[in-house]
């Protein structure tokens, strides 16, 4: 992995990150990647072809749905036949069929294949018979139940399967469970119906998802890492970020969000930044663990960071029935306050233990906006697209097209040949024209950017001299897919999870279970379902989580008062905070295994810096002032919200830290951490009194430092 954009003549020496290059080579970043999330089949010659062929056919097939009018029912069912076929190719049973491919895995793809294409065979009387279904629709739903199951197993974990056939025996055997577990009970048949034959199961939401923005948004975050997009944010950020004592850590908390940005992946961050800028952090005179848990921290940012944020956030646009631009911008405040605590702990931290101060050499931001601009211009679109009103998927599709045609004004960024490019450029130019004459109808320029984005891929294999630059494109359109097989697959087996509760009614009697826990306390829910998540995490990936928490946990905190929109974005962000979380926290692996550090000691120091994060959600579910944090409110609500937050959050930070201008003991920080708390409730009595605390903490060591300054560094 290079530091810098390779400059386009290879035997001149690279501009951008001076440091020494990354210590971790690709394949082994590759393989801690496969440690930490599941292991890959990677073929060559023949098998390899086909398998990236038929890849890159699925990313050409769901970016044409964006302009095609299909069967919502039929897309989904085509998008869960792609996802099983190719999920028992790519993932193995177990280690040992890693290098092969054995003749089961061939027969249980095409199974998967045959299980969907059975959708299709009597589709109009397919689905009027759910309630009934016949012998075949069972046995070949059952089938399909089956094989997710297996998939789930083999990409995402024994624990999601576990769960969902858990449920599924809940769905046959709950009338046998005592109150108020039970319910009437229902046959296979009816559950096969439920789950297979409606949009309330397998092809529900989360698959519509799925199939819908996650996957062009991964496709658009693989044609930005494949038009070193990425290695441009690390070098923005390292020559941003300047000679300070705290720069090391600042730098890489800022490197954090612009990577994680584009990819929405949390564990993906983490890796990719983490061989690249864990030299520096060691220079500066973190410890193993302590840059380990930085760069998980920074990591987990990624999934909550507009304009991608993760794949939960689509779910909840969709749970919600609101614009995706809506749930970008209830992100905004609090992705701010998240990363405000991160580099706030990391300033303290840098004072209290007198890091070192690192000169970062690097690049001049400045030179490096003048030439590589356009690798930003994508972001730009799609928020241009959304505000415009147009779809999330036709915003992320054009900037996809914008992304590929403006990368050929450098070579070392180009994933088609220049002349390519200028070809599809002035053709997707006239197809524009002649829609807005009223010569051509509105779909015309989104046809001919997919016809002459197939034409560039064919042209690939007929001109040797194209073949080189246009592989680029082949590999982003191939790892799109691929990279959204174990997501899909968990939208899926959630689909049948969330189709068992709509049908036996399990989400309402759990909610009502919280509930009484609580006393019907709002803290107290809040907190109870804090703890569900967690739990939930300790097994689940984060879009799991999330969509098992929307529906037997969501309900529970809306009946206690929160609004709709507040109670999921609580989830969500709970869902990701799992993810750093002790014991089994994904990103703090990862990131021990970058740094050599000790990974349960790496979480802790993760979660020691996203502590004040873990607070936020509660600001915006506690009253309804907090909703202001989620850009529901007045522009003056808005700020003042955000404004307390932040004193807050620097409250508890300096008070967990030990520093505020100097040293603190416990009976100056004891105040501290008061006044953060009452800052929590966004009321305007209790942020009075919180900010009122932390002005005299803070006055009072100011003079305590003018007559004894401190020392400077504690042991």
């Amino acid at each position: 992995m290079s530091q810098a954009i390779p400059d386009s003549k290879p035997n001149e020496p690279q501009d951008g990150l001076p440091i020494k290059p990354p210590e971790i080579s690709v394949e082994r970043v590759e393989e801690i990647v496969a440690t930490v999330e599941t292991p890959t089949r990677k073929f060559t010659g023949r098998i390899g072809k086909f398998l990236a062929g038929g890849l890159v056919v699925m990313s050409l097939y769901h970016l044409y749905n964006v302009l095609a009018t299909i069967p919502t029912q039929l897309f989904r069912a085509t998008h869960v036949l792609f996802i099983l076929f190719f999920i028992f190719l790519v993932y193995p049973a177990a280690k040992r069929w890693k290098e092969k491919i054995p003749w089961f895995d061939w027969m249980l793809a095409l199974a998967g294949v045959a299980s969907m294409i059975y959708i299709f065979v009597d589709f109009e009387e397919f689905v009027y018979r759910p309630v009934i279904p016949n012998q075949w629709d069972v046995l070949f739903g059952g089938l399909a139940i089956l094989l997710i199951l297996e998939a789930t197993r083999r990409s995402v974990g024994t624990a999601l399967m576990l769960l969902v056939a858990g449920f599924i025996a809940y769905a046959l055997f709950g009338a046998f469970l005592p109150s108020p577990w039970d319910h009437r009970g229902f046959g296979f048949d009816r559950l096969v119906g439920q789950t297979y034959m409606t949009l309330e199961g397998i092809f529900g939401v989360p698959i519509d998802v799925s199939s819908t923005y996650i996957i062009l948004f991964t496709l658009y975050g693989a044609i930005l890492d494949q038009s070193g997009a990425g290695k441009f944010f690390v070098n923005l950020a390292f020559g941003l970020m300047g000679r300070r004592r705290s720069g090391a850590g600042q730098t890489v908390t800022f490197a954090s969000f612009l990577l994680g940005g584009p990819s929405g992946s949390g564990v993906a961050t983490t890796v990719t930044l983490g061989a690249i800028a864990y030299p520096l952090l060691k220079k500066a005179g973190y410890s193993k663990e302590a840059a380990g848990g930085l760069l998980s921290a920074g990591g987990i940012g990624a999934v909550i960071s507009p304009p991608i944020l993760g794949a939960a956030a689509f779910i909840i646009a969709e749970i919600l029935r609101i614009s995706y631009l809506e749930v970008i911008a209830m992100a905004i405040v609090p992705t701010l306050l998240f990363y405000y605590s991160i580099v706030l702990m990391t300033e303290l931290e840098a004072r209290r233990f007198a890091l070192q101060q690192v000169e970062i050499d690097a690049e001049s931001p400045l030179r490096l906006v003048t030439r590589y601009w356009y690798l930003l211009s994508s972001l730009i679109v799609i928020v241009i697209f959304l505000l415009m009103g147009f779809t999330a998927m036709m915003a992320v599709f054009w900037s996809i097209m914008v992304a590929i045609l403006l990368s050929i004004l450098r070579s070392e960024t180009a994933i088609v040949p220049r002349w390519i490019g200028v070809v599809m450029g002035v053709g997707i130019a006239v197809a524009i024209a002649l829609t807005a004459n009223g010569v051509a109808p509105r779909e015309t320029p989104g046809l001919a950017a997919m016809a002459l984005l197939v034409f560039a891929l064919i042209l690939a294999f007929v001109r040797r001299d194209a073949q080189d630059v246009t592989r680029r494109l082949y590999q982003a359109l191939e790892s799109g897919s691929r990279q959204v097989l174990n997501v899909a697959v968990t939208c899926a087996a959630a689909g049948i999870l969330v189709g068992v509760v709509t049908l036996t009614g399990l989400g309402l009697r759990f909610s009502d279970i919280i509930i009484s826990l609580a006393g019907g306390q709002l803290f107290f829910t809040l907190v109870l379902a804090a703890i569900v998540l967690w739990i939930l995490g300790l097994a689940l990936p984060i879009t799991a989580s999330y969509i098992i928490a929307a529906v037997i946990v969501a309900p529970a905190i809306i009946k206690v008062g929160v609004p709709e929109y507040a109670a999921h974005m609580f989830i969500f962000y709970y869902a990701i905070l799992s993810e750093v979380s002790p014991p089994v926290g994904l990103s703090p692996i990862a990131a021990a295994a970058i740094t050599g550090g000790n990974p349960f000691k790496t979480m802790m120091q993760a979660w020691k810096y996203t502590l004040p994060a873990f607070i936020v959600p509660f600001m915006f579910t506690l009253s309804p002032a907090g909703g202001a944090l989620l850009f529901k409110g007045t522009p003056v609500e808005i700020i003042w919200a955000t404004v307390s937050a932040m004193v807050g959050l620097t409250a508890l930070a300096c008070g967990v830290a030990g520093w505020l201008v100097r040293p603190l003991n416990l009976l100056w920080r004891a105040p501290l951490v008061i006044a953060g708390l009452l800052l929590v409730y966004p009321e305007t009595t209790q942020d009075m009194i919180g900010i009122g605390i932390f002005l005299f903490v803070l006055l009072a060591q100011l003079v305590l430092q003018r007559r004894a300054p401190a020392k400077p560094a504690l042991a």
